[in-house]
């Protein structure tokens, strides 16, 4: 499949440059699309600078009304979208089809909100009225776990704002992004959305450029860390969604039983290819070796397939990389006496891992410190809630965390003591479109989702009117 050309300026140009698309499941090429040069990256700035002016002053209500029509597109071709995703991302078509429904689903939801002004004093002597406007060209820039849902998470908020747009998606995962744009070029106004890929050659470019006002990053701390350094010189807007490594903890009271089942799916969606995927499970001593029974069996039950294949749970990994370091990390803890059900490489073709539980591990060893991102359950001993909530902490991430138990309270003075932007009882990866999300420390900055999010594309401007 070779047509998956990029949207500059509303239209679709073929790339200055190709890039070949790799199936993770068989290894092979599954899309030939359009890759951009430096010239045609900035020409997508100039597109989304020149159709500016107009968009920011057009009434909120038809911003709206665009990205609803978005969501439209989305659904009305949400077969295709999630074939392509599966193709080249690698999640089971389920998982994929989830995904094209969230990121309509949130599409529409954008849709919903505004930005009204808000009085903050109206007395004899002033009226003071804090409003927000749009900052001007945003450049986001998507990771490959969920390519889709990702580009809906910052094309939404951008548009509703009033901002333009200049999106990126990751190298390995373009194609899905690219066809959203073909099917939105009649739909949105020339400019206000452009879509370019690239080989992880114009992220500087983009995030530095002196057009740019505001950069939406969702990718790795290392990554993280340069895009702060390229855009400090304008000092640009950031939104900065870094990786995780996610605590759950597990105390002595809960029903086995019920809740394996749950930690598995914490751990394992999308092959545990989630920045929010729980990623250092501690579980209560009392319980700790029938929870790793437990788990192991699941684990092993798990059915690992190309997510084409009816009937597959996990898919590969989504590339060479991720699949040789979460290897590593799996052959790392063997190394230094872990104990691990699972974990083995497949005999065919693509990213294949079986689910590994990890067990005798702790802080210091690799499998722990690190986000492993790929389909390992650590599990790590702990004895009083305090400790667990000490070795919680004990991490420079904060993305997210949980708190599994049958007593709620107790659930509940432990979890607000877990130093994350979201912290989950007895549930984890639950978010929504209305829930906003945002990272500690090294886990990122801003916030993404609900009206505090849409917040994050605009500059507050006070208007302060004396009356005397």
């Amino acid at each position: 499949m070779t047509d998956f050309p990029m949207l500059i300026g509303g239209k679709l140009v073929p790339g200055d440059h190709k890039l070949n698309v790799v199936n993770p499941a068989t290894e092979e090429i599954f899309a030939v699309v359009a890759r951009a040069s430096v010239d045609q990256a900035g020409e997508a700035i100039a597109a989304a600078k020149g159709a500016f002016p107009a968009w920011s002053k057009t009434p909120i209500e038809k911003r709206q009304a665009v990205v609803v029509e978005i969501a439209d597109a989305i659904r009305d071709h949400a077969a295709e979208l999630a074939r392509i995703l599966t193709s080249e991302q690698g999640k089971p078509l389920p998982e994929a089809q989830g995904e094209v429904a969230w990121a309509e689903g949130y599409l529409r939801h954008y849709a919903t909100l505004g930005l009204e002004t808000k009085v903050v004093q109206d007395d004899a002597s002033a009226r003071v009225e804090v409003r927000r406007y749009p900052l001007g060209v945003v450049v986001g820039i998507v990771a490959w776990n969920f390519p889709l849902v990702l580009a809906a998470w910052k094309i939404g908020p951008a548009l509703v704002a009033g901002n333009t747009i200049v999106l990126k998606p990751a190298p390995t995962t373009p194609a899905t992004t690219l066809r959203l744009g073909a099917l939105i070029r009649d739909i949105v106004p020339a400019g206000v959305v452009n879509i370019i890929a690239d080989e992880n050659d114009l992220g500087s470019f983009l995030t530095s450029h002196k057009d740019v006002a505001k950069v939406s990053f969702t990718g790795s701390v290392e990554t993280g860390r340069k895009i702060m350094k390229s855009g400090a010189d304008s000092l640009k807007r950031l939104t900065l969604e870094l990786g995780g490594n996610d605590a759950m903890i597990v105390l002595d009271d809960v029903k086995i039983a019920d809740v394996a089942p749950k930690i598995f799916d914490a751990a394992m969606l999308n092959c545990g290819q989630v920045c929010l995927a729980a990623k250092r499970i501690f579980v209560q001593g009392k319980i700790y070796d029938e929870m790793a029974a437990a788990l192991a069996a699941i684990a092993r039950d798990a059915v690992v397939d190309d997510g084409m294949k009816q009937g597959a749970r996990l898919g590969p990994l989504q590339n060479r990389m991720q699949f040789e370091k979460v290897k590593g990390l799996i052959d790392s803890a063997r190394k230094e006496g872990a104990q691990v059900a699972g974990g083995e490489t497949m005999e065919r073709p693509g990213y294949f891992l079986r689910p590994a539980v990890v067990t005798n591990v702790k802080e210091g060893s690799r499998i722990v410190d690190e986000e492993q991102f790929g389909p390992v359950i650590p599990l790590i001993r702990f004895e009083s809630d305090a400790e667990a909530v000490d070795r919680a902490n004990a991490t420079a991430f904060g993305l997210g965390g949980s708190v599994w138990s049958s007593d709620f309270n107790r659930a509940r003075a432990i979890a607000e003591q877990i130093d994350a932007g979201t912290v989950w009882i007895n549930q984890h990866i639950t978010i929504g479109p209305h829930i906003p999300m945002a990272g500690s420390k090294q886990s990122g900055l801003g916030v993404e989702q609900g009206l505090e999010g849409l917040a994050e594309y605009t500059q507050l401007r006070v208007l302060n009117m004396a009356k005397a």
